[in-house]
């Protein structure tokens, strides 16, 4: 075709699995933070994999207490800001040892204070 310009997009890699409902900051689909959600057009390729391979426990900081799964605490990691601190406060009171952090499943289903 004359005088047109194909325009080859790549899809851009998403956590997403349709089926979104925010719990208190965060979303029980895909476990990103509302804010990772809203900021995701806008961040480059290599800050959209640091977030997916830390929700896929690839980026760890240590094992959640709770489940013993993978965990990413952004502080521990030399951040001055966490992805916790996006959500609302959970009630931790029942938890025996709350020194290390949940991972994101765990902390999500705490209830909210």
């Amino acid at each position: 075709m004359r005088g047109k310009v194909r325009i080859h997009e790549t899809a851009m890699k998403s956590p997403c699995i349709a089926a979104c409902k925010n719990q208190g900051g965060i979303c029980l689909g895909c476990n990103r933070t509302m804010e990772e959600i809203i900021q995701w057009r806008h961040l480059s390729d290599d800050q959209r994999d640091t977030i997916i391979d830390s929700l896929q426990g690839k980026i760890t900081s240590h094992q959640c207490p709770s489940c013993g799964q993978n965990a990413q605490c952004d502080i521990a990691a030399g951040k001055n800001h966490c992805w916790c601190f996006e959500l609302e406060q959970r009630d931790t009171s029942s938890m025996e040892n709350n020194d290390q952090c949940l991972c994101r499943k765990c902390l999500t289903s705490l209830p909210i204070e």
